[in-house]
Order: C-alpha cells, then structure tokens, then sequence
C-alpha cells in the first residue's frame, strides 16, 4: 500500500484537509469539482439564503446519480441474465 498523501479540497469556499492514499486523488478532485460546479449552478437558478441549502441539494442530487446507475445496472444484469439463458436454452436444443 502507498503512503498517505495529505491533500486540501475546496467545497463551497470552505477547505478541508484530508489524508488518503495516492490513487484516490485523482477522483476526490474531480469530484470537489462537480460539487462546486453545481453548487454554482443552484445558486444562479434558485434563490438560495444559505450555503447549507445548496450542499444539501448537491447531495441529494449526486446521491440520486448514483441510486440510478445501481438501478439501471441492476436491469442490465437482469436483462444479460435472460440473453444468456435464452442462448443456453438454444444451445441446450441444438446439441441434443
């Protein structure tokens, strides 16, 4: 396992130290960076008092991203399962 990298991420003009491993940087501030884009974003189309409403929005939104791709490759799995049973059902005919 590589060494802890200490880094500093900025969200919603707040800065928050953080200690991880090397190869989650990367990803940690991309995300950083979608969390202010959207932060931005709500700011300009809602009238919003409070940073607090914001994050909560962004929250809710990316938890809602990530409760679909489950759902949605739920199905796909779902969906590959059947394909594959059909296949095995006609390979089942054909060599008997």
């Amino acid at each position: 396992m590589s060494n802890p990298l200490k880094i500093k991420i900025s969200i919603a003009d707040r800065v928050y130290p953080l200690t991880i491993q090397p190869e989650q940087e990367e990803g940690l501030r991309k995300a950083a960076k979608k969390i202010d884009a959207m932060i931005q974003r709500f700011e300009k189309s809602y009238a919003v008092r409070d940073k607090q409403d914001v994050l909560a929005m962004s929250a809710l939104q990316f938890a809602a991203q990530v409760e679909q791709k489950g759902i949605d490759n739920e199905n796909e799995q779902e969906q590959i399962k059947s394909q594959l049973e059909a296949l095995n059902q006609v390979l089942q005919e054909h060599l008997s």
